[in-house]
């Protein structure tokens, strides 16, 4: 943990159920990357900050202020109530989903840009998490806005590209960034969104099943990254996305009898827990 000074420079918000490792490793945001121990950096809203956890439920932002204190909370989904999911998951009678929701009690769903969130988890296709990462800096480097932190002005980095920064791009330039056949895909899908046939911005308003055939129009999105996007981009928790990870815990503890379905509007979460849970389990 890091040491809290207190000192007047950035933003502290606590709450139950609030874990940076956790979420940083949970592979649903692709930009919060470890510094230190209880250190990440992470670029949203268009601007870089760090953040450091305080305490075991208190965190601290740098290079924000007091005035932003809405738009950390909102992002961090400090209006949910997590810890009574956990309660009950630890009350049911699947050992599996008790061990997973303990395990992982600090994680959240965070409230991302959908459009990030759609053109990420296309270039996540069949790709690890380091190469999803390097691939997305590439992009941003390539087409997003040079900017340097406020805390330190030798700190360069980049926002993510607008629709119409990707659109202008020509398949050969996207390829050149090493996202190979899924380059075609990000380009349609941000000519898709840049030229008004994707309303990306209008889909908040839409319910789950109009979310997932809209998105599935777009050629490379299937059913998982659709979920992916239902869940981390519009925040419609009874997305359950399954990848390789979570097929292994259907196919292997629940020898394909699982039912999504029984958690309803706490789907996403329950997945969540899964995937981390079992991913670390199988690097321990």
């Amino acid at each position: 943990m890091m040491t809290d000074k207190r000192v007047d420079i950035g933003l502290y918000i606590k709450s139950e159920n609030l874990n940076l490792k956790q979420i940083a490793e949970s592979g649903q945001c692709f930009r919060m990357n470890e510094i230190c121990d209880g250190r990440y950096s992470l670029v949203a809203f268009g601007e870089y900050v760090e953040l450091l956890q305080i305490e075991e439920n208190e965190i601290r932002i740098l290079g924000t202020s007091e005035d932003r204190r809405p738009q950390w909370e909102e992002y961090f989904d400090l209006h949910y109530d997590y810890g009574a999911l956990v309660q009950k998951l630890s009350e049911c009678g699947d050992e599996f989903l008790k061990r997973a929701a303990a395990f992982g009690s600090g994680l959240r769903i965070l409230r991302q840009d959908p459009f990030e969130v759609l053109i990420s988890f296309i270039i996540s296709q069949n790709k690890n998490i380091p190469a999803i990462k390097s691939a997305i800096e590439k992009l941003c480097e390539r087409f997003g806005e040079k900017k340097r932190w406020s805390e330190n002005p030798d700190l360069v980095y980049y926002t993510f590209p607008s629709p119409e920064s990707i659109a202008a791009a020509e398949k050969e330039d996207l390829r050149a960034l090493g996202l190979g056949y899924r380059d075609e895909y990000v380009l349609g899908a941000a000519r898709a969104v840049s030229e008004g046939r994707l309303d990306i911005h209008g889909l908040k308003s839409m319910d789950y099943e109009q979310i997932m055939e809209e998105l599935m129009r777009l050629r490379g999105v299937g059913k998982k990254v659709a979920n992916c996007v239902a869940l981390f981009g519009f925040h419609k928790l009874r997305s359950a996305p399954v990848d390789v990870w979570i097929a292994r815990v259907l196919d292997q503890v629940y020898e394909g009898r699982f039912s999504w379905e029984s958690y309803g509007d706490h789907a996403g979460i329950v997945q969540q827990y899964m995937f981390y849970y079992i991913r670390n389990c199988s690097q321990s």
